[in-house]
Protein backbone atom coordinates (compact mmCIF):
# COMPACT_ATOMS: atom_id res chain seq x y z
CA UNK A 1 0.00 0.00 0.00
CA UNK A 2 1.00 3.31 -0.91
CA UNK A 3 1.65 5.72 2.35
CA UNK A 4 -1.44 7.60 3.09
CA UNK A 5 -0.54 10.87 4.96
CA UNK A 6 -2.78 12.20 7.17
CA UNK A 7 -3.49 16.08 7.52
CA UNK A 8 -0.89 16.52 10.22
CA UNK A 9 1.46 14.37 8.68
CA UNK A 10 0.75 10.93 10.19
CA UNK A 11 1.20 7.78 8.42
CA UNK A 12 -2.61 6.25 8.18
CA UNK A 13 -1.87 3.24 6.67
CA UNK A 14 0.96 2.60 9.75
CA UNK A 15 -1.90 3.22 12.05
CA UNK A 16 -2.90 0.16 14.15
CA UNK A 17 -6.65 1.31 14.15
CA UNK A 18 -6.77 1.71 10.71
CA UNK A 19 -4.26 -1.69 9.53
CA UNK A 20 -7.16 -3.43 11.88
CA UNK A 21 -10.78 -1.95 9.88
CA UNK A 22 -9.04 -2.55 6.62
CA UNK A 23 -7.82 -6.24 7.39
CA UNK A 24 -11.24 -6.47 9.61
CA UNK A 25 -9.21 -8.17 12.60
CA UNK A 26 -11.15 -8.37 15.19
CA UNK A 27 -7.03 -9.81 17.56
CA UNK A 28 -5.51 -6.14 16.22
CA UNK A 29 -8.26 -4.26 17.02
CA UNK A 30 -8.22 -6.17 21.00
CA UNK A 31 -4.25 -5.54 20.70
CA UNK A 32 -4.81 -1.99 19.70
CA UNK A 33 -7.01 -1.23 22.42
CA UNK A 34 -5.30 -2.75 24.87
CA UNK A 35 -1.96 -1.01 23.82
CA UNK A 36 -3.69 2.52 23.78
CA UNK A 37 -5.72 2.23 26.50
CA UNK A 38 -2.70 1.58 28.56
CA UNK A 39 -0.58 3.89 26.37
CA UNK A 40 -2.38 6.76 26.89
CA UNK A 41 -4.89 6.22 29.91
CA UNK A 42 -7.73 6.13 28.45
CA UNK A 43 -10.54 2.80 28.13
CA UNK A 44 -10.62 2.17 24.35
CA UNK A 45 -12.75 -1.47 23.93
CA UNK A 46 -12.04 -3.60 20.88
CA UNK A 47 -15.14 -2.02 19.14
CA UNK A 48 -13.88 1.67 19.25
CA UNK A 49 -11.13 0.14 17.11
CA UNK A 50 -12.49 1.49 14.16
CA UNK A 51 -11.15 4.33 11.14
CA UNK A 52 -10.98 4.64 7.65
CA UNK A 53 -8.58 7.32 7.49
CA UNK A 54 -8.27 10.80 8.21
CA UNK A 55 -9.02 11.78 4.71
CA UNK A 56 -11.52 9.81 4.85
CA UNK A 57 -15.59 11.53 4.09
CA UNK A 58 -16.96 8.32 5.84
CA UNK A 59 -17.92 6.37 8.91
CA UNK A 60 -15.65 4.75 10.62
CA UNK A 61 -13.53 7.30 11.69
CA UNK A 62 -11.32 7.13 15.40
CA UNK A 63 -12.67 8.53 18.19
CA UNK A 64 -9.60 11.18 18.01
CA UNK A 65 -10.10 11.70 14.32
CA UNK A 66 -13.68 13.01 14.75
CA UNK A 67 -12.39 15.88 17.40
CA UNK A 68 -9.30 16.50 16.11
CA UNK A 69 -8.76 19.95 15.38
CA UNK A 70 -6.37 19.80 12.70
CA UNK A 71 -8.31 17.58 10.73
CA UNK A 72 -10.95 19.60 10.86
CA UNK A 73 -9.44 22.76 9.84
CA UNK A 74 -7.60 20.89 6.57
CA UNK A 75 -11.11 19.83 5.49
CA UNK A 76 -12.18 23.00 5.83
CA UNK A 77 -9.27 24.41 3.96
CA UNK A 78 -9.78 21.91 1.46
CA UNK A 79 -5.61 20.63 1.69
CA UNK A 80 -4.48 17.42 0.77
CA UNK A 81 -2.21 17.99 4.40
CA UNK A 82 -1.01 20.90 5.89
CA UNK A 83 1.91 20.95 4.01
CA UNK A 84 -0.12 22.34 1.19
CA UNK A 85 -1.71 25.29 3.72
CA UNK A 86 -0.88 28.54 3.69
CA UNK A 87 -0.43 29.10 6.88
CA UNK A 88 2.19 26.02 7.42
CA UNK A 89 2.69 25.60 10.60
CA UNK A 90 0.46 26.54 12.54
CA UNK A 91 -0.07 26.72 16.59
CA UNK A 92 -2.01 23.46 16.40
CA UNK A 93 -0.01 21.40 13.98
CA UNK A 94 2.90 22.69 16.53
CA UNK A 95 1.48 20.72 19.18
CA UNK A 96 1.66 17.59 17.03
CA UNK A 97 5.18 18.17 16.25
CA UNK A 98 5.99 17.61 19.65
CA UNK A 99 4.27 14.54 20.16
CA UNK A 100 5.13 12.89 16.76
CA UNK A 101 8.58 14.97 15.28
CA UNK A 102 8.63 12.54 12.21
CA UNK A 103 5.31 14.64 11.05
CA UNK A 104 7.59 17.78 10.64
CA UNK A 105 9.77 15.66 8.77
CA UNK A 106 7.26 14.61 6.27
CA UNK A 107 5.32 17.54 6.18
CA UNK A 108 8.18 19.78 5.49
CA UNK A 109 9.64 17.06 3.11
CA UNK A 110 6.13 17.52 0.65
CA UNK A 111 6.19 21.38 1.48
CA UNK A 112 10.04 21.24 -0.26
CA UNK A 113 8.48 19.67 -3.42
CA UNK A 114 5.42 22.13 -3.75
Amino acid sequence: MDEMVSICGLLCNECGVFIATKNNDDAKRAEVAQVWSKAYKVHLKPEDINCSGCLSDAEPLFMHCRVCQVRKCGKERAVENCAHCDEYACEELEKIFQMAPETKKRLDQIRSKL
